[in-house]
């Protein structure tokens, strides 16, 4: 069997030198969360000779923009993504996202220092957000993707079998949200659990074995990172409306804007 249509899509990027990171979904199928993703999204370096090489990979793939904003630097800037669809027969249909700010999460240039290289089976390598970033960017008002954190820690979690470093039991007690395991965490990294429980008060309850109070937390934490990410994304969405209804003016009166 050949490469994945998502594989093709991935090759065209790394063979153009853009550079980016996996991010959304297929990110979290490569940490051992999730099982099926049809969407390709990135995050980029946002300037003009990395758009040009994303340009010619996307001509490769024949992909077209497929709503707004446009492929354009500004908007990429503002925290728009942009949305492609493939045309090239072995990779029709594709979808590509891309972005170059994701809210909540450090600039491109830090994502990259923390990044991760995976190793497809047919060797490509890719370069994947690390897992704190791509948890952090997973924080916002979809209720699909608060599973998907507790899944992507709960795995990093049971899957470590080495002595943990500090930075990374702190991640856990920061970013676990199945309250056993929290119980657990706090009980096995009582020293970290000090140091973090003042940016993550649960960690009390935790220590008390207090699962009730841990869920009650983990609501209100998960309710205001509901709230942040609409009012981030509130004026986007208001510039993609005033953007839409641009277009349907220009398609009403023959492609002129009155």
């Amino acid at each position: 069997m050949g490469p994945s249509p998502i594989h093709r899509v991935l090759s065209s990027i790394r063979a153009s030198s853009v550079e980016s990171l996996l991010i959304g979904g297929q990110a979290c199928i490569l940490y051992g969360a999730a099982e099926f993703s049809r969407d390709t999204d990135l995050a980029i370096l946002a300037n003009a000779d990395n758009l040009l090489r994303l340009e010619a990979a996307l001509a490769e793939l024949e992909a077209r923009v497929i709503a707004v904003p446009p492929f354009e630097l500004e908007y990429l800037d503002r925290g728009h993504a942009v949305h492609f669809e493939c045309g090239r027969s072995d990779v029709a249909g594709m979808r590509v996202d891309v972005m170059s700010r994701l809210r909540g999460v450090d600039p491109f240039s830090a994502l990259v220092a923390r990044r991760q290289t995976r190793v497809l089976p047919d060797g490509l390598a890719i370069d994947v957000i690390g897992l704190p970033d791509l948890v952090l960017s997973k924080k916002t008002q979809r209720d699909k993707d608060w599973p998907m954190i507790r899944r992507l820690v709960e795995v990093n979690y049971l899957t470590t079998t080495s002595d943990p470093s500090p930075d990374q039991t702190a991640f856990w007690l920061r970013e676990l949200r199945t309250p056993t395991l929290l119980v657990e965490a706090v009980r096995r990294f009582p020293d970290v659990a000090d140091a973090v429980v003042a940016e993550r008060p649960l960690l009390e309850a935790a220590g008390a074995g207090d699962e009730a109070r841990i869920e009650a937390a983990l609501a209100s934490e998960a309710g205001l990172e509901r709230d942040r990410d609409r009012a981030y994304w509130a004026p986007l969405r208001a510039e993609l409306e005033d953007l839409r209804g641009q277009a349907r003016r220009r398609r009403r009166h023959g492609g002129q804007e009155r």
